[in-house]
């Protein structure tokens, strides 16, 4: 009874175990917390190194000012957004294996409202409850201007270096290194793929700055975005957590049937 007290008053910072024994338990919510803030990644500071760049390309201080003046154009572009998310969580190791799966749909609204509301949801109980609804609190906790402030990538939070630039039929990608300026397991390193046209984040490869927990040995990140209209906005969310014990842990988030209503168009636009 004490252990069962225990878990329900657990710390609203650390999500309770998926498996509990009676020598260890494994933590998700700070992961979480992590993919909830990528899904609001924004702009970078950089030192360049451009050995592997073309003589036509942009300097790394001339993509992130770009990055930063496009980023902040389409936050204020975006009034209202609506769409469909399939969360998916499989965990295999000891004590025993879980899995589940929720279905919402997400409403946004400027600046910075969030709502969702659960279609379905199937598999284990304490998943549904303990890790899918607590990303989604987590989520709107991410998106409060004050919390927003000290995750978002910009020059006050990260530092960049410039690596290549990847050309293609469409315009090509810069591809710069991460890494925040103070470590906490609510920002990220790794790389992160803007796209030279539009000067947005297209795709990101990281790891927490700060191993959230004791129980995770290492903790990956996969995040990719696709375009809506002017906007580009999550499509695939993937997250793979090692537990020490010997587990794994792999939660993937996909989002579609996108609706967005922008400032600068007479009317919504739907993703086909």
């Amino acid at each position: 009874m004490m252990r069962k007290q225990y878990l329900c008053n657990f710390e609203l910072s650390t999500l309770p175990p998926l498996a509990y024994t009676e020598t260890a338990h494994v933590k998700f919510a700070p992961i979480i917390i992590i993919i909830a803030l990528a899904c609001a990644a924004a702009a970078p500071a950089l030192a360049t190194s451009d050995s592997s760049l073309p003589p036509t390309s942009l300097s790394g201080d001339q993509v992130v000012d770009n990055l930063v003046r496009k980023n902040e154009e389409r936050a204020k572009a975006l009034l209202h957004s609506e769409s469909t998310r399939v969360y998916r969580l499989t965990y295999r190791g000891f004590p025993s294996d879980r899995e589940a799966e929720m279905t919402i749909v997400a409403t946004y609204d400027s600046p910075a409202s969030k709502e969702f509301k659960i279609v379905s949801q199937s598999g284990s109980k304490l998943v549904q409850d303990r890790v899918f609804k607590r990303l989604l609190e987590s989520e709107k906790e991410a998106a409060e201007p004050a919390m927003s402030a000290r995750t978002q990538l910009n020059r006050d939070n990260y530092s960049f270096q410039l690596l290549s630039f990847e050309p293609s039929a469409i315009g090509g990608q810069y591809i710069l290194q991460v890494t925040p300026k103070a470590k906490s397991k609510y920002v990220y390193h790794g790389k992160i793929w803007v796209d030279a046209t539009d000067f947005a984040v297209t795709h990101i490869e990281a790891e927490p700055a700060l191993n959230p927990s004791f129980w995770t040995k290492k903790n990956e990140i996969h995040h990719d975005y696709t375009k809506v209209d002017a906007f580009w906005l999550p499509a695939r969310n993937e997250s793979i957590s090692y537990i020490r014990l010997g587990g794994r842990a792999t939660l993937t988030i996909e989002y579609k049937n996108y609706r967005v209503t922008d400032a600068r168009a007479p009317i919504a636009s739907k993703q086909k």
